[in-house]
């Protein structure tokens, strides 16, 4: 078995599931979507990116690039959660929750590119 490869498919299941959690509910309501969550799947996405640099074949990039995405995604979503909290002055109302969950929603579907990347690549391996 080896390490660097589970410690990758960790990362990568990880960070879908962590994004998965913060998704689920109805998109208007705040108290089902949970700020530390949000930040928990920011900070395992961002590891993952890291982990994914140095692959230098097609399947390496469009795994970077998936990445990439949820991060960006995942960033302006709290973005928008602490502008909304800290700045506007308004708090977090059913549309800015709205706004936040349907971010999360794009990056739930980049990280589940990549995680349908990792198991098409662990099926193509031969012993």
């Amino acid at each position: 078995m080896n390490l660097e490869k589970v410690i990758f498919g960790f990362f990568i299941v990880f960070a879908f599931t962590l994004n998965f959690g913060f998704f689920v509910g109805e998109i208007d309501v705040p108290h089902q979507h949970d700020v530390f969550e949000l930040f928990a799947a920011i900070v395992v996405n961002l590891i993952a990116t890291v982990l994914k640099f140095g692959d230098r074949t097609q399947v390496g990039a469009v795994h970077l690039a998936t990445s990439l995405v949820a991060d960006l995604q995942l960033i302006a979503a709290a973005c928008i959660w602490g502008y909304a909290v800290y700045v506007s002055g308004h708090g977090m109302t059913p549309g800015v929750m709205s706004s936040v969950v349907s971010f999360s929603g794009g990056a739930l579907m980049a990280n589940l590119v990549s995680v349908v990347l990792l198991i098409g690549e662990t099926l193509q391996l031969r012993r």
